[in-house]
């Protein structure tokens, strides 16, 4: 019998990677267990890394029996997206850089090559060869599903540090019963000028503020959004049955809205926060009483 005759069939290379993976589910589990990326995140139990590094040969499995080694979209890693992230935040909050996390996952593919490589030692070359390519392929597709959660995952701390931050830098004060203000610093952009009125209002409802002043001393410029969103918080605020106050106008500012042909007739503006805040009290029906230069009492 012709020696081509004699050799046994083998399907697919994915096929032949994704049986392999079903096969040494445990043996590539237990190696995964004791490499950095899941030691270093698993550091309780080393049963919960086997656990989580079967999920994860699972997830290679369904891959290669898709056939679609190289899609880091494909369905089988949906599954263990959320795992990866978070052994991914682990190893970022622990010091690691993107490319250190890169360099831990890349270190998974030699175990599981290996072990295919011993059990396809009786097989032909180019079935070794077609085999192994297979897996490091999807071994490398698994390294950018990572990366991929990783950065994203990154991005979404950003967001939420930012938001943070902003909330952080529009604290509202209590400047008298009925009376809050928020003193603004810095540039303003569309989204600082959202959360600005979010937060007022939330103060107005709370504090069950009859007046809201909005300072705007420490703001260097303001474009046409952000003049449009400070026209909406005023509004919003009255909607909320308050009154809103806006001061400290700095010239250049106050040039600006004159030539955005922003009407601000409706809106009561002061001077500093000081005018403000005398301006709200006296609504209030409060009297400020000037003390002589001696201190000798009112006058």
């Amino acid at each position: 019998m012709p020696e081509h005759e004699a050799a046994a069939p083998y399907g697919a290379p994915t096929d032949e990677v994704g049986a392999f993976l079903s096969r040494r589910r445990e043996q590539i589990a237990q190696r995964w267990a004791d490499e950095p990326l899941f030691r270093a995140v698993f550091t309780v139990s080393r049963d919960e890394a086997v656990e989580a590094g079967r999920s994860v040969v699972d997830a290679l499995a369904q891959v290669a029996d898709s056939g679609r080694v190289e899609d880091s979209d494909s369905a089988g890693f949906t599954v263990v997206r959320e795992q990866l992230a978070r052994m991914t935040a682990a190893r970022s909050r622990a010091g690691l850089s993107t490319r250190q996390v890169s360099s831990e996952v890349d270190a998974l593919r030699s175990p599981v090559v290996n072990l295919l490589v011993a059990d396809l030692q009786d097989a032909p070359v180019e079935q070794v060869l077609e085999c192994t390519t297979a897996l490091t392929v999807l071994m490398g597709t698994l390294r950018l599903v990572v990366m991929e959660t990783a950065l994203t995952e990154t991005q979404a701390l950003i967001d939420r540090q930012q938001m943070q931050l902003l909330e952080v830098a529009t604290p509202v004060i209590r400047l008298w019963d009925g009376i809050v203000a928020v003193p603004l610093i810095g540039t303003l952009d569309s989204a600082r000028s959202q959360v600005v009125m979010e937060t007022l209002l939330e103060a107005v409802v709370d504090q069950q503020a009859r007046y809201a002043i909005l300072d705007i001393t420490g703001v260097p410029t303001v474009d046409s959004l952000v003049a449009q969103h400070l026209m909406k918080t005023v509004a919003a605020v009255r909607l909320m049955g308050a009154e809103c106050v806006v001061s400290g106008i700095r010239p250049a500012i106050a040039q600006t809205i004159v030539h955005l042909g922003l009407d601000l007739g409706t809106v009561i503006t002061r001077a500093g926060l000081a005018d403000a805040l005398a301006y709200a009290l006296h609504g209030l029906g409060a009297d400020i009483v000037h003390s002589t230069p001696g201190g000798a009492g009112p006058r």
